[in-house]
């Protein structure tokens, strides 16, 4: 294979929770009084961490999201993903298939520790990863499409950007693994690859993945 480290972004990848997260992200700010549909917060938040809600509400409205507007949002989507979450289709596939030819990955997402545990809890992917393998925007304060999260983990798992590869299927983390120096493979599920077009290549099957990386 031709690269020393995959790496793995989480929500819409490896958990297929963008369509819960999204959803209720959506209801939950049109509940407080900034009107959002779920077109919108794809489109203004898919892959991002959760400052950049708070930014571009404040930005859009000269107003503050409540204090305990993370704790309440985080609580409802973590009760959703107990009921609806499933891993993305073929996935577990292309873990099994690393694993066995000793190639090194992670997961670098935009959520939190929490969030990142709860879904591979609940979809039984835990197995797939340790705390060694987890990177968070928590570890380094701003999320995609700053490149210091792929970054952040090319240096934990020891190697250099420019043997990494990055799995993405947001706008915004394609442009952080291009930020970090790192090739691209922009997964099509969700998002048009019109989109994710500053990744190298496409894919839209998970189960292509494997071929594409070597």
């Amino acid at each position: 294979m031709r690269y020393d480290l995959v790496i793995f972004d989480n929500d819409g990848v490896l958990v297929d929770s963008e369509p819960i997260s999204n959803r209720l992200l959506a209801a939950y700010l049109t509940e407080l009084g900034y009107p959002t549909s779920y077109e919108d917060s794809l489109r203004d938040y898919m892959g991002s961490a959760m400052h950049r809600v708070h930014e571009l509400v404040a930005e859009r409205t000269g107003e503050s999201l409540p204090a305990d507007f993370d704790d309440v949002f985080h609580a409802r989507v973590f009760a959703a993903f107990e009921r609806e979450l499933r891993p993305v289709p073929g996935v577990e596939g292309v873990l099994a298939k690393l694993a066995e030819g000793g190639v090194p990955y992670c997961v670098a997402s935009s959520g939190s520790h929490e969030r990142i545990r709860v879904g591979h809890r609940t979809t039984g992917l835990d197995r797939w990863f340790d705390e060694a393998r987890i990177f968070s925007a928590q570890d380094v304060g701003r999320g995609k499409p700053d490149p210091d999260l792929f970054l952040y983990a090319a240096e934990r798992m020891g190697v250099s950007p420019g043997r990494c590869v990055v799995v993405e299927d947001s706008p915004l983390g394609v442009q952080a693994g291009v930020a970090a120096g790192m090739d691209v493979l922009g997964f099509t599920a969700m998002t048009s690859g019109e989109k994710l077009a500053g990744a190298g290549k496409l894919f839209a099957d998970m189960g292509e993945l494997v071929e594409l990386l070597d």
